[in-house]
Parts: structure tokens; sequence; C-alpha cells
């Protein structure tokens, strides 16, 4: 998946997004999703459908912020 809306981030990007604090708080702040603009965000910043395709590098980073651990 790239991504559904032009305004997301594309997915190659996600790993270093995922590495901001300022990126993910601000989708979390806005509730809209880094890859989709989705609403309805988790603390990672994705939304359930973005987040339940995460592979690799993308999850673990996406569970840190789950888990209150941050980037």
């Amino acid at each position: 998946m790239d991504r559904f809306n032009s305004e997301g981030i594309l997915r190659h990007n996600l790993v270093q997004t995922l590495k901001d604090r300022r990126a993910v708080g601000t989708a979390r702040r806005i509730d809209t999703c880094l890859l989709c603009r989705r609403s309805g965000v988790n603390e990672s910043g994705l939304c359930e459908m973005c987040y339940g395709m995460l592979d690799g590098e993308e999850f673990v980073l996406a569970e840190r912020w789950i888990s209150g651990k941050g980037p």
C-alpha cells in the first residue's frame, strides 16, 4: 500500500515519521492517520487499518508508541 489520500505521507517514509515526536503528536492531536488521513488514530498516529498492515521496523516503532515508550 502506498497511500489512499495524497495528503498522507508516503509509506516508504513511515519509519522516519514514526521516529518524529512532532509528526506523531500532530497526527494524534488532529486525530488523522499519518498514511491515509482517516480519523480515529491510536497512540502511533495510525488508524486501525493502516496499523494492521505494518511490518518489520514500522511495527516495532508503532508498538513503542502504543506501549508509551515513544520513538
